[in-house]
Formats: structure tokens, sequence, C-alpha cells
């Protein structure tokens, strides 16, 4: 009886103490990817696609609003430089979080819903919907790997919402 007490004793005090390494990763973590999207918003509201794209991948992919697929991060940075020059200038984002999932040390799985308003006269990309407010709204799915201890971007994909989609207030 007391080898399985001291056996039952010892398994309990390991899952404490690597419950609680695992949860304090994932709040330094957790605040790390917030800081990300937070520098997206704040980036993208400055039309800055340098700063934008800092946390991309050099071989992530990414499909945009119009199912347009890519890879790498030239790549991301270059269609944000012209996504900024373009019918996004002067744009502003607002992002929320939908869900913050880690599924391993060094994965997590984010999903946000932004509107994207100030559009000019020339209006959003063809074949997307804003709404009576002057919002698109899209969902964007963002895959993030930690690589010596910064988060990158690894997958990023951007669907807008049609016409008629409820919308999360």
């Amino acid at each position: 009886m007391k080898p399985n007490f001291f056996i039952r004793t010892s398994l309990l005090v390991i899952m404490s103490v690597f419950t609680t390494i695992v949860l304090a990763q994932n709040k330094s973590d957790t605040t790390a990817i917030q800081n990300i999207l937070q520098e997206e918003v704040s980036s993208w509201n400055s039309g800055d696609a340098t700063t934008y794209s800092k946390h991309f991948a050099e071989d992530g992919t990414f499909t945009n609003i119009l199912g347009m697929f890519f890879t790498g991060h030239k790549t991301f940075l270059e269609r944000h430089v012209d996504i900024f020059k373009g019918r996004f200038s002067k744009t502003i984002l607002e992002q929320k979080i939908v869900s913050l999932k880690f599924v391993g040390s060094n994965v997590a799985i984010v999903e946000t819903l932004t509107c994207v308003s100030g559009f000019s006269k020339e209006g959003p990309p063809p074949g997307t919907y804003v709404d009576d407010k002057g919002c698109l709204y899209t969902r964007l799915l963002q895959v993030m790997s930690k690589i010596r201890n910064d988060w990158k971007i690894m997958t990023y994909h951007n669907v807008d919402l049609k016409q008629g989609t409820p919308v999360p207030k």
C-alpha cells in the first residue's frame, strides 16, 4: 500500500510542476501573440508594410481575400507594399481575437475577426462586401510557430465575409 501511495503522490507532484510550467509558458506566449496582433493593426493603420510583414516566416504561405495563394516573406512584404499603395491605402484595420489555441508548446492557431474601413472612392476589391457602416469584414486565420523564442506566422489565410453572413458584435 505504501508504494502505491508514494507513486500516486510522486505523479501528482510531477503533474503539478509540469502544469505550472506549461501554463506559465502559455501566458507569456499568449502575450507575445497578442502583441503581434496589435502590431499588425498599428502597422496596417500607418501603411507600414515592413512592420506588418515583420513576423511572417521566410517560407510562410498566405491566401488573400480574393483566394490568391502566395509563398514567402519577400512576396508577403511586396504584396502588402502594393496593398497599402492601392485600394487599401489609408484604410483602418480593427482586429478582434475569436480564438487562440496552442496545439503544442511551439504552435498556435489564431483566428481573428477583422474590419477594414475607410476606403477611398475606388472602394474595396471587386466581389467583396462592405456593410452600411463601411466595413469589410474578414476572418483571418494565422498559424504561428515559435522559432528560437520568436513567434512567426507560418500560414495566413484571410477570407472575406459575404453579404448576409452574421457578424458577432
